[in-house]
């Protein structure tokens, strides 16, 4: 019996016509590897450079590195062979090869990395992540440029949260399908909330340091209370104005005998909080001291005794491997819910109140690619290897004008050096590419403004249903893409 992943993986995808262009020439080497958290398309992005590759000359070879940076370090990897390519063309995940999150970053792994590559001979090496693994691929270049070591580095941009985009690189892939993913489960939940009529339900969802994936699907699914954390950073909102701004809405919509709602808080909302940023910073400083909570100043130590105590204990006990709060394991959904209750309480409010708690994440990193995804994917790997023909190095694979046909797509690169920027990092300052956060000023944030006040209160919630993989690309966009195009 055939399945739908059987017919996923046969389907066709196009490239633009300025691609389709690529010469013939001498055999090429090329290594892949896959760098950080998933996002749907990536398996395409291995599709078009293994196409492009056998169009340049049948004897070219792709050469994948297994788990991610380390594959490349550890020399561990595999020729990548048609029909393996053919099994997951137009699927999710990066379980082709495999991902991790290691950086290289020292003289030690950048001189085994020039060694592997200088063996194995590679003509080029492409690099699929964010914002940090394209940042590592600049690195790699330069370290190779000066060491005279001619293998070309090309990064393509990966993320589902949106955040690495720029006016050359109008979305980062995974991003469109990972929102729509998310935004058919939320709009599911916006009528079960309509239809049960006695539940609020508390939606985190993905995104550290940017507020992208919220504010699209808030503009898919019309929630009662979408949270924008550069909002929140630019007006100085305090945890408890958040707090009496989402009870001031219960309330309302009690009255008016809507005992039920839902709101999208992203993950990284805490650390947009002045207080809580604050506190975050004392908390990670004091614990590498090997201090306590006692040493906090008086304004932390405040904010500290307002929270719940799972949520204190999760700032205390849950750190990453450099000593620091991992923020997006917090549960912001309860810490909101719970701070609600309390308020509610202590207004002496008669709003009936029963919060239900959801994270959506993992769900939308490996899911079928949408159409757009699949297409666009298929077109950053493709120009990756025009760009290795082309003597490139050191860029990231960009295609352009994407809001329209196929057609109409413009392949071109991003110098990584131009897209670098002075950051503190680990309190050091340390050059990477910045993430690009919401724009309050922008068309998108601008639509969301024009719906808010009346979704507070009206249930104008919408149901986008599942991906559709079919149809004329300008028309499957994601909202963001599209006011953006304007």
């Amino acid at each position: 019996m055939k399945t739908l992943t059987d017919e996923r993986a046969k389907e066709s995808v196009r490239v633009c016509p300025d691609l389709d262009k690529v010469s013939k020439g001498s055999p090429l080497r090329v290594g892949v590897l896959f760098s950080g958290g998933p996002a749907p398309g990536g398996n395409n992005v291995v599709a078009g450079l293994f196409d492009a590759l056998h169009k340049v000359n049948k004897e070219s070879i792709l050469i994948g590195f297994l788990g991610g940076p380390s594959g490349l370090l550890e020399e561990k990897f595999r020729i990548l062979e048609k029909f393996e390519i053919d099994t997951v063309r137009n699927l999710g995940g990066f379980d082709l090869l495999g991902t991790g999150r290691t950086k290289i970053t020292t003289e030690e792994q950048f001189a085994l990395t020039k060694a592997v590559i200088q063996k194995l001979q590679l003509d080029g090496l492409v690099i699929i992540g964010g914002d940090d693994s394209n940042t590592n691929a600049y690195f790699i270049h330069d370290y190779l440029k000066k060491n005279e070591v001619k293998c070309r580095v090309i990064g393509i941009p990966k993320t589902i949260d949106g955040d690495l985009k720029s006016s050359e690189v109008e979305i980062s892939f995974g991003f469109d399908t990972a929102s729509k993913t998310y935004s058919e489960i939320i709009g599911n939940i916006c009528i079960d909330a309509k239809s049960s009529l006695k539940y609020w339900h508390f939606i985190k969802l993905m995104g550290r340091t940017a507020s992208h994936v919220t504010l699209e699907c808030a503009l898919q699914t019309s929630p009662n209370i979408a949270l924008i954390g550069e909002e929140i950073s630019q007006k100085k909102w305090t945890l408890k104005e958040l707090v009496s701004q989402i009870a001031d809405c219960v309330e309302k919509r009690a009255s008016l005998g809507k005992n039920y709602g839902v709101i999208l808080i992203p993950e990284g909302t805490i650390e947009f909080i002045p207080e809580v940023k604050v506190l975050i910073k004392e908390l990670n400083r004091l614990i590498e001291e090997g201090k306590g909570t006692s040493d906090l100043t008086s304004e932390a130590k405040d904010c500290f005794n307002e929270l719940p105590k799972d949520i204190q204990n999760q700032l205390l006990e849950d750190r990453d491997s450099h000593g620091n709060v991992q923020v997006s394991h917090i549960e912001t959904e309860k810490l909101f819910s719970r701070m609600v209750a309390s308020e509610l309480k202590r207004r002496g409010s008669k709003a009936k109140f029963n919060p239900v708690h959801h994270f959506f994440g993992y769900e939308g990193r490996c899911s079928f690619p949408s159409e757009f995804d699949a297409n666009y994917c298929y077109n950053l790997g493709y120009n990756a290897i025009r760009l290795i023909q082309s003597q490139k190095s050191g860029v990231m694979s960009v295609i352009q004008n994407v809001a329209k046909d196929v057609t109409d797509w413009k392949p071109a690169f991003l110098d990584l050096e131009k897209a670098l920027v002075e950051e503190e990092r680990g309190g050091k300052i340390k050059k990477v590419i910045a993430k690009s956060l919401v724009d309050l000023g922008g068309p998108v944030f601008k639509a969301f403004l024009e719906e808010r006040e009346k979704n507070r209160i009206e249930d104008n919630y919408k149901r986008p249903g599942p991906i559709q993989f079919s149809g004329p690309l300008k028309n499957l966009i994601t909202k963001t893409l599209e006011l953006e195009s304007f």
